[in-house]
């Protein structure tokens, strides 16, 4: 009886002791910086949200492509590391997700603004989004430069909510309302909206609205074709303070555009020419005069 006694002692000591070892190692991998979590894996978890044609997946088959895609996959694969593709996440909730260690980074493009520089660290861009400022075809209430005439109480702005043309409508334009969407909303269903009058102003990027002439030809037009609204960056975005996971990201990005790697993917996705603007050359080449 002693000895069975002595056994349950020595047993629930263990059982202890493995519990403690065990909640230490979660806490600690845990708390591990994301950069060394992905270094000792050798895996990058990344989120995406549908967006093209820098990130899409196909339905059937499950394959992502698409610019962000193909140049996130090589930049792994001359870091050494395995890219896996964990889940879909809206505008919104794409923070919130690193933060709470869900996946290490968000693999499709993300604007670089402010409010996300403050919360997150962001790669450098890969390329950059001039936003136009569209309105329907036969509209003739906002001319010219002056994009004042939008901060009007009667004016209605499309947004989607925790996506970017939401924070140019709430800094720029305090005045005008907010026809908003919720985060998984196509930025095509705004065009819908702006031709339907539900909205008056649709803030984006060219591409979508080349995508929606195709089909829709004559509805919709860009007052700020010449000085677009913003000039915003594509980033890959990562949880706040991960300095060094952003490091080896950019090095491996700079590279890819230096090579060309960059320019040939972009224009592969590009239907016409200047949708999407390059990163500069930083650089000249130094010629020896004989």
């Amino acid at each position: 009886m002693k000895k069975l006694f002595k056994g349950l002692i020595v047993l629930a000591f263990a059982l202890v002791l493995f519990s403690c070892s065990n909640n230490t190692k979660e806490s600690s991998n845990s708390d591990m910086a994301v950069y060394d979590r992905v270094i000792n894996s050798g895996t990058i978890k990344a989120s995406y949200l549908s967006y093209p044609p820098a990130c899409m997946k196909d339905t059937k088959t499950g394959e992502m492509s698409g610019i962000f895609v193909e140049v996130l996959q090589k930049a792994c694969d001359n870091l050494g590391l395995k890219l896996q593709w964990t889940e879909e996440v809206g505008w919104a909730a794409q923070i919130e997700g690193l933060e709470n260690n869900r996946y290490d980074i968000v693999g499709s493009p993300v604007w670089a603004n402010p409010n996300r520089g403050k919360l997150t660290t962001m790669s450098i861009p890969v390329y950059y989004s001039g936003i136009g400022v569209y309105v329907r075809f036969n509209e003739t209430k906002f001319v010219g430069t002056n994009l004042s005439v939008i901060d009007d109480p009667k004016v209605r702005i499309g947004t989607i909510d925790g996506e970017t043309a939401d924070l140019i409508a709430r800094t720029d334009f305090p005045k005008a309302q907010r026809a908003s969407s919720t985060q998984n909303t196509e930025i095509s269903q705004k065009f819908l909206d702006l031709t339907s009058n539900k909205c008056d102003i649709v803030f984006t990027e060219p591409y979508y609205a080349y995508e929606y002439l195709k089909n829709n030809p004559g509805t919709i037009k860009n007052i700020a074709e010449a000085n677009p609204i913003r000039l915003f960056g594509n980033c890959y975005m990562f949880k706040k303070n991960e300095f060094q996971l952003q490091h080896m990201l950019n090095v491996a990005i700079q590279d890819l555009i230096n090579s060309g790697f960059v320019d040939k993917v972009i224009a592969k996705y590009e239907p016409v020419p200047h949708l999407f603007y390059r990163p500069a050359n930083q650089f000249k080449p130094f010629l020896i005069k004989n």
